[in-house]
């Protein structure tokens, strides 16, 4: 049982895991500034373009609305009131979040990438004493 935890341990403190849990939140922020660049910014100038309308409103009632509900007729209002929809509109809302975001993604790992081209290649570690005694018998052994 040990081991167990110790294999754990090990897998859980390496570099590569924490990496990827920094990025998870990293990400989960990240994500969060393009949904509001989405929402706040990009939609509605789309929004503008096509004649006013507003996405988060197009969808179908898929089931009955309930015959005492005198509230609103958009989605905010019928979700609250437990009415089933057919949110397409909220779907090209999220489609085009995710758009952008790989978008955004793409160019930062292009950049990311292009810098390592650019980077001086690492000067190889000098060889150690023990190799450079070796080379110098075998060249020896070869002149006799």
């Amino acid at each position: 049982m040990n081991a167990f935890f110790r294999e754990f341990r090990d897998f859980a403190v390496k570099g590569s895991v924490i990496d990827l849990a920094v990025g998870i939140i990293i990400g989960a922020a990240f994500g969060k500034i393009v949904d509001s660049l989405v929402k706040d910014l990009v939609m509605p100038i789309i929004s503008r373009l096509l004649g006013g309308l507003d996405f988060t409103n197009w969808f179908f009632v898929l089931g009955k609305i309930p015959e005492n509900y005198n509230g609103a007729m958009t989605y905010e209002a019928l979700t609250k009131a437990g009415v089933p929809l057919f949110a397409y509109g909220n779907f090209i809302t999220i489609l085009v979040n995710f758009i952008i975001l790989a978008f955004i993604i793409f160019l930062m790992v292009r950049q990311i990438n292009r810098l390592k081209r650019d980077a001086p290649p690492a000067e190889p570690p000098p060889t150690p004493e023990e190799v450079l005694l070796l080379r110098e018998i075998r060249d020896s052994l070869k002149n006799t």
